[in-house]
């Protein structure tokens, strides 16, 4: 059954708008637990930007569902991963002066340093994640460098979804689907786990969710956007809704 993966940094950024103690990550996530999250998503940023490092902490000790640590694959972060432990650990590309996270990790450019990362913490008993573009030879790289879960970028199809007005049944649109459809049966061809991941909403979510063999969708800001004016426990619960209402059709 699909699952949802909730990314709770931006509940930090605005705690950070203040530098203060509200509102808290912490609580956000037992609130999307509650919703019924399967997983905690955070992305420990070098410039720390929003989570810090003592919410990675508090999280690893205080949330009963599985945590999903988004990192650099540098070796303070991988060290933290380490440390933390948490169920799985997703490589991803990080720029300074990027706002998100602006496409997949480049495995082909970054194959010696990300092979060293992906070791260490595979023998840290941490499952190794890596998000990637739709893109069958970075999936091929991926499992040659013994990732267990690669994580398709939806961004692009995001970005045409508005494009054509929000209409599924366009034929840009449809291309982008196949593409990312395309990309999962490489996947699990290889022996990995299907994730996918960025720019999901609630208008978007549901022919990515439909996708045959996706296994967990990880949407952060949209979720704490409809939090504002519904409750973290609420977004949460209306995603899951959507996103189960999809895979079981």
């Amino acid at each position: 059954m699909i699952e949802l993966g909730v990314n709770i940094d931006h509940v930090a950024t605005l705690r950070q708008a203040r530098r203060g103690v509200d509102p808290d990550p912490i609580w956000a996530a037992v609130e999307a637990h509650l919703g019924g999250a399967d997983g905690i998503t955070v992305h420990l940023r070098e410039d720390r930007r929003h989570i810090q490092d003592e919410d990675v902490r508090r999280l690893r000790t205080h949330t009963q569902i599985k945590l999903n640590f988004e990192m650099a694959a540098t070796k303070e972060m991988v060290a933290i991963a380490c440390a933390v432990k948490p169920e799985m650990a997703m490589l991803v590309p990080e720029g300074r002066q990027e706002i998100t996270t602006e496409g997949g990790l480049d495995l082909i450019a970054n194959r010696k340093p990300l092979a060293v990362a992906i070791e260490t913490l595979r023998k840290s008993g941490i499952t190794v994640s890596a998000f990637v573009d739709a893109d069958l030879k970075q999936i091929k790289i991926a499992a040659d460098l013994g990732i267990q879960v690669c994580e398709i970028h939806t961004g692009p199809y995001a970005a045409v979804f508005d494009s054509q007005g929000r209409d599924a049944q366009a034929p840009a649109v449809i291309k982008e689907i196949h593409k990312i459809a395309k990309a999962g049966e490489k996947i699990m061809a290889l022996g990995m786990r299907f994730n996918a991941g960025h720019a999901l909403n609630y208008f978007n979510v549901q022919p990515i969710a439909a996708l045959s063999g996706v296994r967990e969708l990880h949407i952060g800001h949209a979720i704490v956007s409809r939090a504002v004016f519904t409750g973290i426990r609420e977004a949460v619960r209306e995603m899951k809704r959507l996103m189960r209402e999809a895979a079981n059709r």
